[in-house]
């Protein structure tokens, strides 16, 4: 058991990034976002502060965006650089400088740490159970076509077991339907219904 973990920690090569590229990239996406919100935040209020309100009313929304997409990112690729490795720790680190950005805002030392770290929570434990919103990746390995054939192949039933369950009916027929729905209706009512593949 001892031999085969240098292997796998060989296995895995840590690729550095650029934090500085990221950090901008990032800082001018969450900034666009900032002044999205900074211009609704001008429309909806109630005095006019004319078009440029969202830029000198309300530009430090914008600034506190550009602030937090620029800390998370940056410290987020520094400290996997530091760490070289790439695991939940590293969104946490970042999360925690983003948080402290926002705490900022209220100039009190309690709400920037409390910020800092209600974030940190938050986004290691995104990071950690997958880091996505649609479920957790699949096998980039498998292919999506195999994958979906088997899962129908795995739960596929016979008609016979539903048709026992559910009866016949609502489009649920067992072969040998119109025999016997035939057969019923001459039981029945004495007379005599053409099949369908006599009467084609």
């Amino acid at each position: 058991m001892a031999d085969h973990a240098p292997q796998q920690d060989s296995e895995v090569q840590y690729h550095p990034k650029d934090a500085v590229a990221g950090s901008l990239k990032a800082a001018g996406v969450t900034g666009a976002a900032g002044a999205f919100i900074s211009t609704i935040q001008n429309v909806l209020t109630k005095q006019n502060y004319g078009a440029w309100g969202a830029v000198t009313k309300f530009g430090g929304t914008t600034g506190l965006f550009v602030a937090m997409g620029g800390a998370y990112e940056f410290t987020k690729c520094a400290s996997a650089n530091l760490r070289e490795k790439d695991d939940a720790y590293n969104p946490a680190i970042g999360g925690f400088f983003a948080g402290t950005m926002m705490g900022l805002r209220f100039r009190s030392l309690p709400a920037i740490a409390g910020y800092g770290t209600g974030l940190a929570a938050l986004l290691y434990a995104f990071s950690f159970t997958g880091g996505r919103l649609s479920g957790y990746q699949r096998d980039p390995e498998v292919d999506e076509v195999t994958r979906k054939e088997y899962l129908r192949k795995n739960r596929r039933r016979p008609v016979e077991d539903t048709v026992n369950e559910l009866g016949e009916g609502r489009g649920v027929y067992a072969p040998g339907y119109e025999e016997r729905r035939a057969q019923r209706i001459k039981d029945a009512y004495g007379v005599d219904v053409p099949l369908r593949s006599q009467a084609s």
